[in-house]
């Protein structure tokens, strides 16, 4: 095939592959962040320790139970979300009337205490965690190979992104749950229990990192670290989007990949600093983020 603007096509299909692979993962943990500052306007800064626990769950189910990755996508997800129900129940509960500042270094020291632990008892090295046999192998596209696990990562998170915008923004429950964060008074008189839904609310949101958690595990070596060197970024893919913005936070993490994949192959040098271009020239020119509502 020829060059496409001097660069080898095999070259720039494979970083934009690798970047729409990244921007799954920035969509789905942006998505979880999203539905909590929306619902709950907590900064959730433990979602990259949950998004480590997911991988963790998946690697530990599979070590000691024997339990496959088919079974650790659904069974990790929901160790995780009951995680999340116990830290929203048990402590971001009392901060509820306080200033928001309070939940963000809350979540930001349970962030590096769950990360320390794991730390202590699993060492800093990476474990590898094994492709299921099912999504082993590649597609030839002609001018690439794409592995099956990637292809399976980009439509299983583009699934479950659009699932969570549905339930939210069409359904009788989403309704209640944007209803609940304006007027938590009126929801209770219609016999709602407000303080389980928003305890519920942030155990959906912990679950959605645990999801990403075990579809990362057979991509990236399983660490305590891997959530600290991802979630930066990914609070920088909510601002773009705007804070609390369900459908910002999707196309803006898969846009974002993209535009990252190219930059490895245009200008390898800014590929790291570009999200963090584009957050700055944003939030001048549009403080609220693309998607996000002015107050």
């Amino acid at each position: 095939m020829l060059d496409i603007f001097n660069i080898p096509p095999q070259a720039l299909f494979g970083q934009l592959l690798l970047g729409l692979i990244n921007g799954a993962f920035y969509a789905l943990l942006s998505l979880g962040l999203a539905v909590i500052f929306g619902m709950l306007n907590v900064v959730n800064m433990v979602h990259g320790a949950l998004y480590m626990l997911g991988a963790f769950a998946a690697w530990l189910l599979l070590q000691y139970l024997g339990i496959s990755y088919w079974g650790a996508l659904v069974i990790a997800p929901l160790l995780v979300g009951l995680v999340g129900f116990l830290i929203e129940r048990t402590m971001l509960q009392r901060l509820v009337d306080s200033d928001h500042l309070y939940g963000l270094l809350l979540t930001f020291g349970l962030a590096w205490i769950i990360e320390g632990a794991f730390r202590h008892y699993f060492g800093g090295s990476g474990k590898p965690y094994p492709i299921p046999v099912s999504l082993t192998g590649s597609y030839n596209l002609g001018f690439m190979f794409l592995p099956v696990y990637r292809a399976w990562v980009i439509l299983f998170s583009i699934v479950v992104c659009l699932g969570t915008w549905l339930m939210i923004e069409r359904t009788r429950l989403g309704s209640y749950l944007r209803a609940a964060t304006e007027n938590p008074t009126m929801v209770r008189n219609f016999g709602i229990n407000v303080p389980l839904m928003v305890s519920l609310t942030y155990a959906f949101g912990a679950a959605l990192a645990g999801v990403a958690g075990v579809l990362a595990a057979p991509i990236y070596q399983v660490s305590p670290g891997m959530g600290a060197n991802l979630i930066i970024v990914v609070f920088a893919v909510v601002v773009i989007g705007g804070m609390g913005s369900i459908i910002g936070s999707i196309l803006t993490g898969f846009a974002l990949g993209l535009l990252e994949g190219l930059t490895k192959v245009v200008y390898p040098e800014a590929s790291n600093m570009v999200i963090f271009i584009i957050m700055v020239l944003v939030l001048l020119i549009k403080p609220a983020g693309l998607f996000g509502k002015e107050v």
